[in-house]
């Protein structure tokens, strides 16, 4: 029998949607990531007719001699506003970053985003020309959990180069006597980072008097801490927050420690090494009881 007349063939489903999702963000410019033009994905997203508000979305840092560096490459199976703007949460309460460098773009994708993993073809397509400089870096934005409390971090890891940033203000404080269950919900919604403590019936029968409306979250958690019992203490990590009565107990990642004595006391992050091919981003969290942790 002379000639072919039979060959393979591979269908690459995956491909083809990589390259169609890669070309569609590039035909885009990047805006500023604030919550106007977030607010505005809902009224586009009506009017386009779409049934989810899942996507893709890329994040990205204005260079300083111009032009932007792409940072972040991720999915949103929740709508994307908003996980765009738990990004923009993180990203206001950090050091050493100002919000106002920081943009996005994005795509809905009328797909089920649960059956493909499309930030990971991008990642890919990305990775063939460029670096992105915090994926796989531990750039998560839900609550590690408390069993990753005790975490030693890889010496690249997002939280150890742009720590939490306890000198900006604490939004909301209310001058005057009022409960330091009260006071400790007011903090917890007024930073722009994880502050995760432990419930105590107590906490609800102490008052304390706030002198300012006007104080840092460090100058916030120096007196917060004078009114706690002996056994508890306020820890600052390089990427949250904790309270527990663990006052004996110190934490890899520490960089400041707030004493029920009213001392305050400052600490070096241990890290390790990252290995080539390590995956550092965060979680969901643990299951923690929410019954004690808040």
């Amino acid at each position: 029998m002379t000639g072919q007349y039979s060959d393979g063939f591979r269908l690459s489903v995956t491909k083809a949607l990589s390259t169609q999702l890669y070309t569609a963000l590039q035909t885009l410019e990047p805006a500023p990531l604030t919550m106007e033009n977030l607010d505005a994905l809902y009224a586009q997203a009506a009017k386009l007719g779409l049934d989810s508000l899942s996507g893709v979305y890329q994040l990205y840092r204005r260079r300083p001699t111009g032009g932007h560096e792409l940072t972040y490459v991720g999915k949103a199976d929740q709508p994307l506003p908003k996980r765009l703007s738990e990004h923009l949460f993180k990203l206001s309460g950090r050091v050493g970053i100002s919000i106002d460098e920081i943009s996005f773009k994005c795509l809905f994708v009328e797909e089920d985003l649960s059956a493909v993993s499309p930030e990971k073809m991008l990642i890919k397509r990305h990775l063939e020309t460029s670096a992105i400089v915090w994926n796989n870096r531990g750039f998560g934005i839900n609550d590690p959990g408390r069993n990753r409390d005790g975490t030693v971090l890889k010496d690249t890891h997002f939280d150890l180069e742009y720590r939490i940033d306890l000198a900006r203000e604490v939004s909301g404080l209310q001058v005057g006597t009022q409960s330091l269950r009260d006071l400790l919900q007011t903090v917890k919604s007024g930073i722009p980072y994880i502050f995760r403590y432990q419930r105590s019936a107590s906490f609800k029968d102490k008052w304390v008097t706030v002198p300012s409306a006007n104080m840092s979250v460090d100058e916030t958690f120096r007196f917060i801490a004078e009114h706690l019992d002996e056994t508890w203490k306020i820890s600052a990590l390089v990427g949250w927050t904790i309270m527990y009565p663990d006052n004996k107990r110190s934490y890899p990642s520490a960089f400041r420690y707030y004493h029920s004595n009213g001392t305050v006391t400052d600490a070096t992050p241990r890290t390790k090494q990252a290995q080539e091919g390590d995956v550092d981003d965060q979680g969901n969290g643990d299951d923690e009881d929410e019954s004690t942790l808040f």
